[in-house]
């Protein structure tokens, strides 16, 4: 799934995300030698944000899609929390930061976690996971309105076309979207909108803090569990008892699939770059789907693999930057020429 925050342009991402996905605030540290290559890492990554839908699918067995959003940001908190006191990180001191924090976890957390809790009571894990690809999409569109410096391009537009072309493709359109549960749905697509939003707003507001990023995204996610605390008892009652496989799942879905993720997406991004990092976001969908039929026993229409490597393509293809002219087709340098006039006054060029 997306990434929590991103104070750059809007990325592909996830994870749950993501985002990224994926993107991150600025690296705090220095890059170090790590012991396991970056490609076992990445793997792992696209793993634990793939997995993250079908544990929704089974916290939703034992508690309501509140709860199972407090709890994955509750852990997903408190795994931070233990890195920065590792790391000796301090909470941002600016007021305005943390307000700015409070809108941010509102769209990168405590909204979309709880959308996708809902939409998975009635739609597959399968179908979510695709949703949720449709972030850098929604992305796209976004910033060529509120980012100035986001020009759009034939390429971008044509991904932006082809990619919702995919989601008709997914939903079964040329069926009349029989079979499908609407409101599920539309609230996952609606989670996986309110990443590029946030993103955004993260861009415009945050970029340049004093604070690191395993200082914001720490506080973003501690924001994000006060808000799901005070919301949650409202709209639920307290659990009648603590099943075992639904507690195991909300309890991984935060500590590994939003804590641990997000520790290991920064030592990517410190390691390989943004750009290669938030390639984990294409891996996602397919590892959901794969998970969803394998494990639950989902049923998979043919439309919804094909809709779902549309979808990628088009995504891929919005991230994408044509190479300019003079990348691809050098120019040879003109030789001088030396002109002079002879005795006749004829014009005549030596090279």
């Amino acid at each position: 799934m997306s990434a929590p925050s991103a104070p750059r342009a809007v990325p592909a991402t996830p994870s749950p995300v993501i985002p990224p996905p994926p993107s991150a605030h600025p690296t705090a540290g220095t890059p170090g030698r790590r012991s396991v290559d970056w490609r076992i890492r990445f793997a792992a990554l696209a793993l634990i944000w793939g997995f993250s839908f079908l544990l929704i699918k089974v916290g939703t067995d034992g508690y309501a899609p509140l709860q199972v959003s407090f709890g994955r940001l509750f852990s997903g908190a408190a795994v931070l929390a233990v890195a920065m006191l590792l790391r000796r990180e301090r909470l941002p001191r600016s007021a305005k930061t943390w307000g700015h924090l409070f809108v941010a976890a509102l769209l990168l957390n405590a909204l979309p976690f709880s959308l996708f809790a809902y939409a998975e009571l009635t739609i597959p894990s399968t179908l979510a996971g695709i949703c949720n690809a449709t972030s850098p999409l929604w992305g796209m569109a976004l910033s060529l309105v509120a980012l100035s410096e986001d020009r759009p391009t034939r390429r971008r537009v044509a991904g932006l076309g082809l990619g919702f072309l995919g989601v008709l493709t997914v939903l079964g359109a040329w069926q009349g979207f029989s079979g499908l549960d609407f409101a599920g749905t539309a609230m996952a697509l609606l989670a996986s909108l309110c990443y590029p939003i946030g993103w955004i707003y993260v861009r415009r507001t945050l970029t340049g803090s004093d604070a690191s990023a395993l200082s914001l995204t720490g506080s973003q996610l501690l924001v994000g569990t006060t808000q799901l605390a005070l919301v949650t008892p409202f709209f639920t009652s307290a659990p009648d008892g603590f099943p075992l496989l639904p507690t195991l799942s909300v309890l991984a879905l935060g500590a590994i699939g939003t804590g641990f993720a997000m520790l290991l997406q920064y030592e990517l991004v410190q390691e390989i770059g943004p750009t290669t990092a938030q390639m984990v976001t294409y891996f996602i969908p397919v590892i959901a789907t794969a998970a969803g039929v394998a494990l639950l026993g989902e049923q998979l229409n043919w439309n919804t693999p094909v809709g779902a490597l549309i979808v990628l393509a088009g995504a891929a293809l919005t991230q994408s930057h044509a190479r300019p002219p003079s990348a691809s087709r050098p120019r040879r340098p003109r030789r001088k020429r030396e002109e002079r006039r002879g005795a006749g006054g004829r014009r005549f060029s030596r090279n």
